[in-house]
């Protein structure tokens, strides 16, 4: 047995530390691509364990892939260099409220979703919400700077987040921000480190902004023969006044799939939907709804549905929901992806899509957060068919290049991780990826911080397939 791993084990409860090959395997991937066996696997509950952990793992040089529940899709817990995986799943919960201020003290290991079902007793609303806000940890979130169909109007994880403890890769505890709204003493660390993917140090408590929760909510569905008339629709409705808290896209084949994997509704010969969610006080919703309504009408909307219900409103976004599990059905492997185009090119981003998905003969679908341009392109394959997966490869490539021609971003929501790492200097350049560098060896002098994220290595490249 290694030293260091002999190490670990001084200060920790037995059964903390896994290094049976079974257990280092179930660690060993996430929901993107690629495996990569850990050494050992350290399942962190307390601060002190972290501080433990890192410690050892820099005097010996140990590389150490922070992980919340795997649910990443770019790769972002992945041990590419071995090393430790830290598991910051089995941290216990802890959501401390403090209403008066505002604000929610949260550990790492809080699944998102419990924040909120938490907050429901104070009236008060933590808005950020991924699709996985179910499963994934709060600690997770913050390492990708998580969106969700709330980021239209509200933003993004980091929007809301004005405090963090931090172990740093030597094992020293700082802490960034504070409890305060307004804070602007020194370095903003607090945004340097979320969406940071674990390159930088371990989050071990977070302090979220709150706000009240909106006493009323309204859901309109449209339906449109054509995506062109959808995305005008889109800019329309968002130069007229109005902020939906969620605009969401669905494709003719992502309908189609959810109508095949569970019926729900919804209609099969449509070309394009938009489901939008407004939110505030009844007033205000009432009128936006007829707005809206209105907007859509005039844009070209074949059907328009104003749920008088919750229940019906409801079905209508469980239907959106399954818009995943319903095309992940379809072949054995999808590969999700999440381009993002300002709003206005979201109709030539389509354009582009639908020529990459014949070019390559591959399976595209396209769903996503139409009001901020946040595409997710799924491409559906079965990575056993190495040729099949070659022209994924060069799909997924293409697409990349699309958004950042429309003036776009590599990824509004999933992050770099290992699977867009090889495109990065095409978005920010040469001198932007060393600066960026530079920030990484400041922090983390030997390089253990979860190595092989977001930078490129030598000549790397996507791959999505063993060769």
């Amino acid at each position: 047995m290694n030293q260091w791993i002999e190490e670990l084990q001084t200060e920790l409860l037995n059964g903390q530390v896994l290094t049976d090959t079974a257990d280092r395997v179930s660690y060993s991937f996430d929901a993107s691509f690629g495996e990569y066996l850990p050494e050992a696997v350290v399942q962190a509950k307390t601060k002190e364990d972290v501080i433990h952990v890192m410690k050892i793992a820099n005097r010996h040089h140990i590389s150490v892939a922070p992980r919340g529940q795997g649910t990443c899709l770019s790769g972002g817990p992945l041990p590419v260099k071995g090393g430790i995986v830290l598991d910051m799943s089995q941290w216990p919960e802890k959501i401390d409220v403090r209403p008066d201020d505002l604000i929610a003290i949260v550990s790492p290991g809080t699944i998102t979703a419990s924040i909120n079902k938490k907050l429901e007793s104070y009236g008060l609303m933590y808005p950020p919400d991924p699709s996985s806000a179910h499963v994934a940890t709060i600690g997770g979130n913050l390492a990708e700077n998580s969106g969700g169909p709330r980021g239209l109007k509200y933003g993004v994880t980091k929007d809301y987040v004005i405090g963090l403890e931090v172990v740093t890769p030597e094992g020293k505890v700082i802490r960034t921000g504070g409890q305060t709204i307004k804070n602007v003493t020194g370095f903003d660390l607090t945004k340097l480190l979320i969406g940071s993917e674990g390159t930088l140090g371990i989050i071990t408590e977070a302090v979220l902004k709150l706000i009240p929760k909106p006493p009323a909510a309204q859901t309109i569905m449209a339906v449109f023969d054509d995506v062109e008339s959808a995305g005008k629709a889109i800019s329309k409705t968002l130069t007229s006044g109005i902020l939906p808290a969620k605009m969401e896209f669905m494709d003719q084949a992502s309908i189609g799939a959810v109508e095949r994997y569970q019926p729900s509704g919804l209609p099969v010969d449509a070309a394009a939907l938009l489901i939008i969610e407004l939110d505030g006080h009844q007033e205000a919703v009432t009128k936006e709804a007829a707005d809206v309504e209105a907007v859509m009408n005039e844009l070209g909307a074949t059907h328009v549905t104003v749920p008088a219900t919750q229940a019906e409103a409801a079905r209508i976004w469980e239907a959106r929901k399954l818009v995943s599990p319903a095309i992940a059905a379809i072949k054995p492997t999808k590969v999700s992806e999440d381009a993002t185009v300002p709003r206005s090119q979201i109709a030539p981003m389509m354009e582009k899509l639908q020529r990459i998905k014949e070019k390559y003969h591959v399976e595209l679908v396209v769903f996503g957060h139409a009001g901020d341009g946040n595409l997710h392109p799924n491409i559906l394959c079965d990575k056993r068919d190495t040729e099949e997966m070659k022209r994924v490869e060069q799909a997924v490539e293409e697409i990349f290049q699309a958004a950042l021609e429309l003036g776009g971003t590599l990824s509004g929501e999933h992050g770099i991780g290992t699977m867009k790492a090889p495109f990065m200097e095409q978005e920010l350049g040469n001198v932007g990826v060393e600066m960026m560098k530079r920030i990484k060896d400041s922090w983390d002098p030997n390089g253990i911080m979860n190595p092989a994220k977001m930078f490129p290595e030598h000549n790397q490249r996507l791959v999505l397939r063993h060769e």
